[in-house]
């Protein structure tokens, strides 16, 4: 039963986890947490020990891919022992792909040592090359150092892919520049539509924010011409290819295309827990059991109750903006109040 993989209700195998490191981050990007964020204590954390412990258990099931989250993973103090425990998943094989998010302000000082753990790509979550767009964005970053992380990453033998959230009324007059820049750069770039996800999700602001890619990809067709891509990469995004550049897009788009059907991947927290679905409030509490005992019987055990429970498809709709009478979940409809940093993206 061990070595069994992990097949949901649909029949789909769950081949890929991303894992939260950390809640915490040094941006405060307008659409992923609040500027007066209320963080874990530290002692609610998992330990990098066991997150190994956690990441191991996956593989063991039949994970090949796995992705480091956060907030910001490279804030997590000591993070670099998680990168170099896990690559000897990738040394024996088991592990195919071992990456990470970032929003790129220390990736400048941990470029090389990532590079040397085996990670052979990793994204940068960058909506805009302007300075003052960027502050903004962020409330708390600068461009700079996120330029010169891009940059080491790119010396250190990495394959960057910019990750660049739709922002209607803020990088739309971008589009053409951020696409050119990611082009002369060699980096892939994927678009990614708003998501309602926070405690601010109906607000008019984030309401405004929603910019839909059904737009982004007909201003990208009729400037660049574009021709549809096959690829699967194991994540949500579709991609396409671009006839004047020959660069690769991708989109990811939960509102307007429901990505769901080729579902492969499950998230867990830095606390232990795992969201079967970013898109739904179910979760499973693995840190009980991770702690309960020093074998993994008990991990495996609810890892596969969870994936048990995973379900078709997410519900993020921003039309539906109250609450249905009835509701005692504390979930609106369509929307979900937990901020994106606390599940991992």
């Amino acid at each position: 039963m061990q070595n069994v993989p992990l097949i949901d209700p649909f029949a789909r195998p769950i081949t890929y986890l991303r894992l939260s490191v950390t809640d915490r981050c040094d941006f405060r990007c307008t659409y992923c947490m609040s500027e007066a964020m209320q963080f874990l204590p530290r002692a609610d954390l998992l330990t990098l020990e066991e997150l190994d412990r956690l990441s191991s258990a996956f593989i063991d099931l039949g994970v090949r891919k796995l992705r480091i989250t956060g907030g910001e993973p490279l804030v997590r103090k000591g993070i670099m022992t998680l990168f170099q425990s896990l690559s000897r998943h990738l040394d024996s094989g088991a592990l195919e792909d071992l990456t990470l998010t970032t929003n790129g302000s220390q990736l400048a000082r941990y470029a090389g040592d990532l590079a040397a753990c085996g990670i052979r790509r990793v994204n940068v979550s960058l909506d805009t090359l302007d300075p003052e767009k960027f502050a903004a964005i962020t409330r708390w970053g600068k461009l700079a150092p996120v330029l010169d992380g891009i940059a080491a990453a790119k010396t250190a033998g990495m394959r960057v892919k910019i990750n660049a959230v739709a922002l209607k009324g803020v990088n739309e007059d971008e589009l053409h520049a951020l696409t050119d820049w990611c082009a002369a750069q060699g980096h892939d770039l994927t678009f990614i539509e708003v998501m309602p996800m926070g405690e601010d999700m109906g607000d008019a602001l984030r309401l405004g924010q929603y910019w839909p890619l059904t737009d982004v990809r007909a201003r990208l067709a009729a400037h660049y011409g574009m021709t549809d891509l096959p690829l699967r990469t194991g994540g949500p995004a579709r991609y396409v290819r671009l006839n004047a550049t020959g660069q690769q897009i991708g989109f990811i788009t939960p509102l307007t295309h429901n990505f769901c059907e080729s579902c492969n991947r499950v998230r867990a927290t830095c606390t232990g827990q795992l969201y079967m679905c970013l898109g739904q409030n179910d979760m499973a509490d693995l840190r009980a059991p991770l702690r309960a005992s020093a074998d993994n019987a008990a991990l495996t055990a609810a890892i596969r109750a969870a994936i048990a429970r995973k379900p078709k498809g997410h519900d993020f709709d921003y039309s539906r903006a109250a609450a249905p009478a009835g509701n005692v979940t504390g979930k609106v409809s369509g929307q979900m109040p937990r901020h994106m940093s606390h599940t991992g993206g």
